[in-house]
């Protein structure tokens, strides 16, 4: 029996890396739903290439457009998740979330009640609402699993074994464009030169992300709640080959490590199927060159300031993180728009974070969907006006 597929974000990278699994083996698949915020013609290819009759576009007026340019009979097209979940009789096999931003909770939490496995690759949910994501989980008895390279690594690495027998949990990084840039040469870094990753082909946003190491932040504290372990046992590495994905030392005197090429198919080959060990990837030979020179070393904070921000982050999920997350977005953006100096980035978000009506919500923990849209609202807002505000002066 085919399983049955659900797939938030599908034209994004993971997303279409995923319809590029399935379309290799249909036969065990049907992809019951696509959607994107605005790329209906994307949209479009990818349900002709594996026969999709539901897709979902959110914004209203690329909506009306794919409607009009709609010429398949059986294509349904929906503007809000709650109405094709109104088609749906029983739950689906699998679906995977990789919408980015705050604004793929939402969509997360409806995913859960209606999925018997849920891959998240939405770090940004994770970070802002897992409270309110593994409440849902345990409610609708859902499997989790983590699609992140690193942190679908410790998954795999730590699934046998108790929280009090981990010691240490390493994450690697690659160090991105400018890892051996003098720091003297950062002010004149451009939008062009940080969206060059030497590793991974990405966005825009992460490889900005990349760049300033800001998203190994965000895999700590996506990590620190998804394991249940303090942020203490988790170290950031430079690894500047990105093969080696995690590290785990256990109490036992045991270290295991997890290496794969960085092909981000193989964590989502291993998701959609999970617990079925007959399936096989085709994949490079071990790369054995690069096993002899790992080149592990310490993060330099001068360089990569980002890294002392985990010092300031609490153990217990809180609305700050939403602060730290909605800042972030807003000062990338503002990079890359010309806005701010690539320097500026990691100097404003100190400063809006350290703000007293920001840093109080440290002791808040997110109630709802709607209260952590409305935090990440007025954060972008509040940042905005800071950044901006400052440089005209």
């Amino acid at each position: 029996m085919k399983k049955k597929i659900i797939i938030l974000g599908s034209t994004g990278s993971i997303g279409s890396t995923t319809i590029k699994i399935i379309s290799r083996d249909k036969k065990s698949f049907n992809v019951i739903l696509l959607t994107a915020n605005e790329n209906y013609k994307k949209l479009f290819l990818q349900a002709k290439k594996i026969s999709c009759n539901n897709l979902l576009i959110y914004n209203k007026e690329k909506y009306f457009l794919a409607l009009d340019k709609n010429k398949n009979k059986k294509i349904k097209i929906f503007n809000k998740f709650e109405d094709f979940l109104k088609t749906l009789k029983k739950k689906v096999d699998y679906t995977i979330c990789s919408i980015t931003g705050v604004a793929g909770l939402k969509p997360t939490l409806d995913a859960i009640k209606i999925s018997h496995n849920i891959a998240i690759a939405n770090k940004e949910s994770i970070i802002c609402g897992w409270n309110l994501i593994e409440r849902n989980i345990k409610k609708f008895k859902t499997t989790f699993i983590p699609i992140d390279s690193e942190h679908f690594s410790i998954w795999s690495l730590i699934k046998d074994y108790k929280p009090s027998q981990i010691q240490k949990i390493f994450i690697t990084a690659s160090g991105g464009p400018f890892l051996s840039l003098p720091k003297t040469k950062f002010k004149n870094i451009l939008p062009k030169n940080a969206i060059k990753h030497p590793n991974w082909s990405m966005g825009k946003k992460i490889s900005v992300d990349s760049a300033t190491l800001m998203n190994k932040v965000f895999e700590v504290i996506e990590a620190q709640r998804i394991f249940k372990l303090p942020l203490s046992k988790f170290k950031i590495l430079v690894h500047p080959k990105s093969y080696v994905h995690a590290i785990v030392k256990f109490t036992n005197g045991i270290s295991k490590i997890l290496i794969h090429d960085t092909n981000m198919e193989i964590p989502i080959f291993n998701s959609l199927y999970y617990n079925n060990s007959n399936k096989k990837l085709k994949t490079s030979e071990i790369d054995f060159d690069k096993m002899n020179n790992l080149n592990f070393s310490n993060v330099d904070h001068s360089k990569f300031p980002s890294i002392n921000l985990l010092k300031k982050i609490p153990n217990n999920i809180s609305l700050f993180e939403t602060v730290l997350i909605s800042a972030n977005d807003l000062l990338v953006e503002l990079f890359l728009a010309k806005k701010i100096k690539y320097i500026e980035i990691n100097k404003y978000l100190n400063i809006v974070i350290n703000l007293k009506e920001f840093s109080k919500l440290k002791l808040i923990q997110p109630n709802n969907v709607n209260q952590i849209i409305k935090l990440s609202k007025y954060v972008a807002l509040k940042t905005k006006s800071l950044s901006v505000l400052s440089n005209q002066l």
